[in-house]
Order: structure tokens, then C-alpha cells, then sequence
């Protein structure tokens, strides 16, 4: 056997493992087509996210000297998230929450109040500075400026198995801010996760420049302290969203199935038969995440060429 292709069966088995053992791509059937938008937006946020770089982590390293200093820890983090086409990358993160803040519990959604997040934390989510590193992601052609934000891979090969379409959100980049991170809170239930589909499926179904600006600058808005009610007033991007009967899936593994999950459970039964289980969860403090991965094979359904 040859060296070059000695290196090259390497390097397959290197992308069929992933990195830290989480594979390259989760499994998902894509039943729509995105619009012809999407093929030239990825460029426009490249460009765009380059002139936003220089400022954007001039605000970055505020932030994350404010977070070292008031609480234990690295600042920036990173955690596996789950892309178009169900390709799984590193997303970065200013540390809101003290450190190690999953190890005893292992990935779970963040509640309403959450102890774990520092006061300072607390400042950071509310105005969205802790998602500015997102900018590198955009940058490596991994995220957009506006889109589905992407879920960590624990939780989508479980939500792919409950909710009906949930695989269809892959279908473009995910984003730093969106239609419906702009008028929904973040997940706590099953329920929060169904009333956010609908919203980003509609933007998959209508996007456009003019969308994405207004929504650009209704997120700019909240990040100078403008209420969230006024700026997606100003900028007509408020939603009102149907009421969900309840779900019971055959064998999801969700205990009640109802719809209404607490997020613990929810996590509990996700970490004991999903198709991704972390061995050693994301803790926050920017060190290597190790996880044990089952093994799937890296088959996707593609979206068809867009119209």
C-alpha cells in the first residue's frame, strides 16, 4: 500500500469519527427546497460579518475581561452545534454561567432564572453580547448573520424523532439572530422548541434581503437596551403563533408527551437513547469536550438544488 493512500484511508477515518469522537454529521431527511436567496447569502454574510469582525471583538475582549475577572473560569467556550445538512461544528461562546456549570448534570436547556448564570451573565444574554464570537462562525462559512439558530446535537437526534419537519430548519445556515429568537424566549419545553419551528420555517419560506435587514437592525436595536416589543413593532416582525395540541409520539422516550417536558426530563431520557450522548459534557471553561458517539452513519438527505 501506497503512503498517499495510506494518508488518505487516515484521513477518511479521521472525518468519519469527527473531532473529540462527535461525528462530522448527524443523519436528517430534508423535505424542502430553499429558496434561490440562500445560494447568494452566504456570501453577503461573509462579507458583511468581516466588516463586523474588528468591532465586534473589540466588544468581545470587554466582555470577556469583565467575565474573567468576576467569575472563575475561561471566557470564551465553545460547544458542538448542529448545522445546515446536519453537519455538526464548534460554536463560540462568552461564558455566561459559572464554570462547570454541566458537569453534574450533563447538556441541559438553560431555565428561567437560571442559578448557574452569573449576574453578569445575565447582563451579557440579555443584550446578545455573548453571542458575538459567532462572528468567527460566519467567518468559516459554518453560520449566517440571520437564521434557525442551531441546537446542540443531544437534543436534535432526539427532536428529529418528536416533532414532525423539525430536520426541515437544517435546510440553510444557521444563525446568530432570527425570526424566532426575536420574538421567543429560549427553550424550556418541547412546545418552545414546536412554536420556534414554525417561525423558522417561515423564514426558510420567505426569505429575502429586505427580511434580513429588518431583522439585523431590530437585533441591533436590542443590543443599545431597546425594549424587544418596540423594536419588532418598529420593524413589523411580530408573530403570533398557533396554539400546539398535545404530542404523544410513539416510543420518543419523552416522558408524559405532552408537549410540555420539563427540560430535565426531557434531557434525561435524550442521554439515555439518542443517537449522540455526551460522556463528558461542554463545562464552560473552554477546555476539549470529549464525547462517546454511537455509531451513525453519516447519511444525508440533502435539499434538492434551490429554485
Amino acid at each position: 500500500m501506497s503512503v498517499s493512500t495510506r494518508k488518505r484511508q487516515k484521513k477518511n477515518r479521521k472525518s468519519a469519527a469527527g473531532i473529540d469522537g462527535m461525528p462530522v454529521r448527524i443523519p436528517v431527511t430534508i423535505t424542502i427546497r430553499p429558496r434561490r436567496y440562500f445560494a447568494y447569502k452566504e456570501i453577503v454574510d461573509r462579507v458583511a460579518a468581516a466588516i463586523l469582525f474588528v468591532p465586534g471583538m473589540l466588544v468581545v475582549l470587554v466582555a470577556a475581561i469583565l467575565v474573567r475577572l468576576t467569575s472563575r473560569g475561561w471566557p470564551i467556550f465553545s460547544q458542538y452545534r448542529v448545522g445546515k445538512n446536519g453537519r455538526v461544528f464548534k460554536m463560540y461562546k462568552i461564558r455566561t454561567m459559572i464554570d462547570g456549570a454541566e458537569q453534574g448534570t450533563g447538556p441541559t436547556w438553560a431555565q428561567p432564572h437560571d442559578p448557574r448564570v452569573t449576574p453578569l451573565g445575565r447582563l451579557l444574554r440579555k443584550l446578545h453580547i455573548d453571542e458575538f464570537p459567532q462572528l468567527i462562525n460566519v467567518l468559516r462559512g459554518e453560520m449566517s448573520l440571520i437564521g434557525p439558530r442551531p441546537e446542540r446535537p443531544e437534543f436534535v437526534a432526539k427532536l428529529i424523532n418528536i416533532i414532525p419537519n423539525y430536520s426541515n430548519r437544517l435546510a440553510v445556515m444557521p444563525g446568530i439572530t432570527g425570526l424566532a429568537q426575536i420574538n421567543l424566549p429560549p427553550d424550556n419545553t418541547i412546545d418552545d422548541v414546536r412554536r420556534k419551528l414554525v417561525l423558522d420555517l417561515e423564514y426558510i419560506d420567505q426569505a429575502g434581503l429586505l427580511l434580513d435587514l429588518r431583522m439585523f437592525f431590530c437585533t441591533a436595536l436590542r443590543l443599545i437596551g431597546c425594549p424587544g416589543s418596540v423594536a419588532m413593532h418598529l420593524f413589523g416582525l411580530q408573530r403570533e403563533l398557533p396554539e400546539f395540541p398535545p404530542v404523544r409520539p410513539a416510543g420518543a422516550g419523552l416522558p408524559g408527551g405532552n408537549g410540555a417536558t420539563s427540560p430535565q426530563k426531557a434531557e434525561a431520557a435524550s442521554l439515555q437513547d439518542a443517537s449522540v450522548r455526551a460522556a463528558t459534557p461542554a463545562n464552560g471553561n473552554g477546555s476539549q469536550q470529549k464525547a462517546e458517539a454511537a455509531q451513525i452513519k453519516p447519511q444525508i438527505v440533502a435539499a434538492p438544488k434551490p429554485r
